[in-house]
């Protein structure tokens, strides 16, 4: 009995420290996995974040950059972490709802290993072209494919990145054929279009303002409309109808993390989203106030979607 007693002891001793460290999160730094180099959209994102949270919790929220493999290994770094609530990841759906369909992992399953927290953003997306080129809009642009299919040569951070599938989605409604190039980072495949090695890109408009307000890139067209570029036509207005790529950028946990750390970090992140609007607006991202049960919703929906568009295509990890 005396045993038994000292067992049970344990066990509500344990429950009750586990709660206080609830009750008392965040008690110590917070680390945010940044599946992607500095400099990206996602990264852009999440410093602006990381501040916010920090500012709203008194408590330091640190960005950690692990790029490469499409955002797979930065995938795996958190959800393989532990579940303590004191490591998130800051990612694009190209980790949290391509990846599953194109990347296999002996040793993480992100639908698995990962759970929703905040969707955080949508993003405004833009076919941005080297001011050289010599393309005006999206039917010249097209022509030239069709003429020069192996003159044009778009980066990307790899096959599951949002950007190279946005790629192969115009290949699939304009009916023409383009050069991929591969990248760890978005940034490093900026440098190479600047300098006129790649022609073209499809990119999250955060990460390219600075290069089209400088003139170094042309716009054809935009996924949805921004008054940061008012006079830029949506893809639909251009004729692509069928076209819907979209880039978000989110927050997800360990599996494993308790239910109520994940409703505190959720509810967090939305203050820290209100409180960065308008810099947000500036960035061309679009703040989604969900909780994680709605997040949970509309990614069983892009991961449909995503799937879908893999397999009519027979996209693999290795193109």
């Amino acid at each position: 009995m005396k045993k038994i007693l000292l067992t049970l002891a344990a066990l509500l001793f344990a429950a009750a420290g586990s709660a206080h460290a609830q009750d008392n999160w965040p008690g110590k730094p917070v680390r945010l996995v940044v599946p992607s180099s500095p400099g990206g959209g996602t990264d852009v994102f999440a410093r602006l974040l990381a501040q916010a949270l920090t500012e709203g919790t008194k408590q330091q929220f640190i960005i950690e950059n692990k790029p490469g493999a499409s955002g797979n290994i930065g995938a795996q770094a958190a959800a393989t972490a532990a579940p303590d609530g004191y490591t998130f990841l800051v990612a694009s759906n190209s980790s949290t709802a391509i990846n599953p369909f194109l990347l296999k992992s002996s040793t993480f399953d992100v639908q698995r290993d990962l759970v929703p927290v905040a969707r955080g953003v949508m993003s405004v997306n833009a076919l941005v072209v080297n001011s050289s080129l010599g393309v005006k809009n999206l039917s010249e642009f097209v022509a030239l494919a069709k003429k020069k299919p192996e003159l044009l040569a778009f980066g990307s951070a790899g096959t599951g990145s949002s950007p190279y599938l946005g790629v192969r989605m115009m290949e699939e409604v304009a009916d023409v054929k383009f050069v991929h190039a591969p990248y760890k980072g978005v940034a490093p495949a900026y440098q190479d279009l600047i300098a006129g090695r790649l022609q073209f890109m499809y990119v999250d408009l955060a990460s390219s303002l600075s290069y089209i307000q400088s003139g170094k890139l042309n716009v054809l067209a935009v996924d949805r409309k921004t008054n940061l570029l008012p006079n830029a036509p949506t893809f639909a207005q251009a004729g692509w109808k069928d076209f819907d790529s979209p880039i978000s950028f989110s927050v997800m946990a360990p599996a494993a993390v308790p239910p109520a750390i994940l409703q505190r970090m959720a509810a967090e992140v939305g203050k820290a989203l209100k409180a960065i609007a308008p810099r947000l607006e500036q960035q061309a991202l679009v703040p989604v106030y969900d909780t994680p049960a709605e997040f949970a919703v509309t990614l069983k929906q892009e991961r449909a979607h995503w799937s879908a568009f893999i397999q009519r295509n027979g996209i693999t990890a290795d193109q």
